[in-house]
């Protein structure tokens, strides 16, 4: 029998990295505090109607532009060297899927943010990943931004789920995203998703009504948020944004490894008892 596989979905802001990834490098360069941007975001969005993750892109081409800042791939991937992560990130992946590992289960970390995949793509984890999914710009033959490529809002969030389960990763192949799967690759009992917030509740909800579990990454500027997520029954757990070893969350990871290990041999067993 095949191993089986748990996949960890993230989210990125205020789940892995402490603030929002433009906040470390990009609006510095612009000459602006963040308060300043995300407020010139929020004012172009109700002036024009123009959904928030669209207005954040637009407004970083347009004020890159005023500022002479030439908004090309390679230098959104450089901003992401300078993201600063919680305590115990860098190390994370490689722990979990040891442990995974010595229980029999393959782990697999997937990605998926309203934040900007190029910046992403830049920083020190993003080779943790089988898979990123993030906002990304159209490039021209300048190496210009144009249009957006991929813009993933807080309900879009959730179709990456879909993806993971049946294991469609590219975002072109909508065919056999929708195509009915008994035997999914990775089973929604197997999925646990990561997110700090109101922004992650879609796929929160998903993954812990489909079998799944969820987990509210807090600090302590943001408990009581975490934990009206729970009082609400969004999440099953809420822990501290803490990923060093024998934290909570860790704890909290193995156990669930655990669970998966055990249903899997349970259930081989009781197929041999079926056969017999």
């Amino acid at each position: 029998m095949k191993k089986p596989i748990v996949a960890i979905v993230y989210d990125f802001d205020k789940t892995l990295c402490k603030e929002d990834m433009q906040n470390y490098s990009f609006i510095p360069a612009l000459g602006m505090t963040p308060s300043e941007f995300w407020n010139e975001v929020s004012i172009f969005s109700d002036k024009t109607n123009v959904e928030r993750i669209l207005s954040y892109m637009y407004m970083m081409v347009d004020l890159a532009k005023k500022k002479g800042i030439k908004l090309t791939k390679e230098y959104l991937k450089s901003l992401g060297k300078d993201i600063k992560f919680f305590s115990g990130v860098s190390t994370w992946f490689k722990r979990i899927n040891e442990y995974g590992a010595s229980m029999g289960v393959n782990v697999e970390h997937y990605l998926v943010s309203s934040g900007t995949k190029e910046i992403i793509d830049g920083c020190a984890i993003a080779n943790e990943f089988k898979a990123i999914y993030g906002c990304e710009f159209l490039f021209d033959e300048n190496n210009e931004p144009v249009w957006p490529k991929l813009t993933i809002n807080y309900t879009a969030k959730t179709q990456f789920i879909y993806r993971i389960t049946k294991g469609v990763l590219d975002i072109t192949d909508d065919n056999n995203v929708n195509k009915r799967i008994e035997n999914k690759r990775v089973p929604y009992q197997n999925i646990v998703y990561l997110g700090d917030g109101m922004t992650d509740i879609p796929c929160m909800a998903l993954v812990k009504e489909s079998g799944g579990k969820s987990i509210a990454v807090y600090t302590p500027d943001s408990k009581d948020k975490a934990r009206a997520l729970y009082d609400e029954n969004r999440v099953n757990f809420i822990c501290r944004a803490d990923y060093s070893s024998n934290s909570q969350l860790e704890k909290v990871l193995k156990l669930i490894i655990n669970s998966v290990a055990i249903s899997t041999e349970l259930l081989t067993f009781e197929n041999k008892l079926t056969e017999n």
